[in-house]
C-alpha cells in the first residue's frame, strides 16, 4: 500500500505534543481549487520531507483522473506524475506537521484508511484536520464562511457549525474521519464555502481563508502574504467584471440578501442557545438554593407539635 523513507525525516519537536495531520486529497468538494491550492502553497512556501509515498497504481484508475502529458517539439518530454504521498512540514517557527496530499484514490478506500490510520498512530498524530471546499449560494461578496465538523470541541467552539443531519457524497477524506472517530483520536473538518459561481476557477480567498483557520487552529505559522495578494487581485477582478454585467449584479444582489437573512437567523438560534444554556443552574447552585430555602424555616418546636394535637401514633 506505502513504502516509508529511509531514514524518516525528522520530526522532533520542543514540545511533547505529537503532530497535527493535514489531510488535503485532491479530487472532492474541491470548489475553487482550494484543496489543490492549499497543499501546494504549504509545499511550496515551508521546508518539507517525504515520508511515505502510496502505490498509485493500487488506489489511481488512470482513465478517470488522466495525468497530464507534455509534447515538446514531437517528442514527450514530460509527464505530471499523479502521487499520494505523506510528508513532514515545519511551519515558520520550525514545528513540524504532516500533510498528506495527491489525488484522492479511486480505489481501495477502507484499506487506504486503514493504513493512513495506522501512520497517524505510528507517528503519534495529535490530531487530525481535512480540508474541503464546497460550493455554495454564497455571493462572493460578503465574508468567506469556513464551517467545521468533527469530535474536537475547541474546533466546532470557534467556527459556524451546521447543526443538522445532512446526507452528502462518501470521501476518502470523510472515511478516514471516521476511522480516526472509531479509534477515539482527534478529528475534525474545515470546510470552505466557495460562491457556486466561481467553483470551476481559482478562487484563492477560499484558499487563504482555509490556511488562516488552519493556522489558527492547530498553531501553526504559514506564510500567506502571496495568497492575500491573489485574492485581492481576483476580487478587483470580479468587481469590475460584475459592474459591466447588471444580470450578474442582479443575482448577486439576491444572494446577499439571502445571506444576510440565514446570518442573522444562524446569529439568533446560537444566542437562544447560549441563553437556554445559562438559564439551566449547576448542580451544586441547585444545592446551595435548596439549603438556603430549607434555612428559612424555624425547626419545629416538641411543645407546640402537642398543644396543636400532634403525637407520635
Amino acid at each position: 500500500m506505502y513504502e516509508l523513507e529511509y531514514p524518516s525525516p525528522d520530526m522532533s519537536a520542543s514540545d511533547t505534543e505529537g503532530p497535527t495531520l493535514i489531510v488535503a486529497l485532491q479530487g472532492y468538494a474541491d470548489a475553487g481549487q482550494a484543496i489543490d491550492a492549499s497543499a501546494q502553497h504549504i509545499l511550496a512556501a515551508l521546508e518539507h520531507g517525504l515520508v511515505a509515498s502510496f502505490n498509485n497504481d493500487e488506489l489511481v484508475d488512470y482513465r478517470s483522473r488522466r495525468p497530464t502529458v507534455v509534447l515538446d517539439h514531437n517528442r514527450i518530454a514530460d509527464v505530471d506524475p499523479l502521487e499520494i504521498g505523506l510528508h513532514v512540514v515545519r511551519d515558520n517557527a520550525g514545528k513540524p506537521f504532516l500533510l498528506l496530499t495527491g489525488p484522492e484514490p479511486d480505489m481501495r478506500w477502507s484499506a487506504f484508511t486503514k493504513a493512513v490510520a495506522d501512520l497517524a498512530e505510528r507517528f503519534g498524530v495529535s490530531q487530525t484536520l481535512c480540508l474541503y471546499s464546497a460550493p455554495m449560494a454564497v455571493p462572493h461578496t460578503r465574508p468567506l464562511v469556513v464551517t467545521a465538523h468533527g469530535n474536537i470541541p475547541e474546533l466546532t467552539g470557534k467556527h459556524f457549525t451546521l447543526d443538522s443531519r445532512i446526507h452528502i457524497p462518501g470521501a476518502a477524506s470523510l472515511m478516514l474521519e471516521r476511522a480516526l472517530d472509531e479509534r477515539g483520536k482527534n478529528v475534525g473538518g474545515l470546510t470552505a464555502h466557495v460562491p457556486h459561481y466561481l467553483a470551476a476557477s481559482d478562487y484563492p480567498l477560499a484558499t487563504l481563508r482555509l490556511l488562516e483557520s488552519l493556522s489558527d487552529d492547530a498553531g501553526l505559522s504559514i506564510p500567506l502574504g502571496t495568497l492575500q495578494a491573489d485574492a485581492d487581485r481576483v476580487m478587483q477582478q470580479l468587481s469590475s467584471q460584475i459592474d459591466d454585467a447588471p444580470e450578474i449584479h442582479q443575482v448577486v444582489r439576491a444572494l446577499e440578501q439571502q445571506y444576510d437573512r440565514e446570518l442573522e437567523r444562524y446569529e439568533a438560534s446560537q444566542e437562544s442557545a447560549a441563553l437556554d444554556f445559562e438559564a439551566i443552574p449547576s448542580g451544586e447552585a441547585l444545592g446551595e438554593a435548596f439549603e438556603q430555602f430549607l434555612a428559612t424555616f424555624d425547626p419545629p418546636n416538641d411543645s407546640d407539635s402537642l398543644e396543636n394535637g400532634d403525637s407520635d401514633k
